[in-house]
């Protein structure tokens, strides 16, 4: 078996362990009720080099340009650093979740994270990026969010619209990031 599958099915599972393990507690103390789940994408174009763009959607590299929020602590790998299977936590106002980068090949041009926050969502981003030209760089983003808790509906729809409206954002953070290099 190769170590990237092992890589995978380890991620894969300790996901679903996560997700299962929240499901239940909360099923434990208050019912579910129908849960939001919600898919958006967006494009943009990054104006850089595909060498120069594609590490910054490393957790590492998004801390050049995601802003004083973003602030990963890694648990894995220590020190710290982007690769396929790392697992953080970030700070999100009142909660905490738990983040694992299932993939992080930038040859391929594919980064995707999946993110729990207990008892409130489930979240799985996926990021596809191929060299435009030699100073432009296309970045196309999906996030699917799904409620664990229907007292959290709402706000996973509301997610979900920022979310949709997020390239330009996106795209002049990074620009920004890049000018300044």
């Amino acid at each position: 078996m190769n170590i990237r599958l092992a890589v995978s099915a380890v991620v894969v599972l300790a996901v679903g362990i996560l997700v299962g393990y929240h499901l239940h507690s909360r099923r434990a103390t208050a019912p579910l009720g129908p849960l939001v789940h919600v898919k958006n994408d967006f494009q943009f174009v990054a104006h850089g080099p595909y060498q120069a763009v594609a590490p910054l959607f490393g957790a590492q590299g998004e801390r050049a340009w995601g802003g004083k929020d973003w602030d990963p602590q890694f648990l894995y790998p220590q020190p710290a650093r982007d690769v396929e299977g790392a697992v953080f936590t970030v700070a999100h106002s009142h909660h905490h979740s738990t983040w694992i980068n299932t993939a992080f090949d930038l040859d391929a041009g594919h980064v995707q994270y999946a993110y729990v926050i207990p008892d409130a969502q489930a979240v799985l981003i996926d990021i596809h990026l191929h060299a435009q030209d030699a100073n432009s760089t296309d970045v196309k983003v999906s996030y699917e969010r799904t409620a664990l808790a229907s007292d959290f509906n709402e706000h996973v729809a509301r997610q979900g619209e920022h979310d949709r409206n997020s390239g330009p954002e996106w795209q002049r953070d990074i620009d920004g990031y890049l000018k300044s290099k």
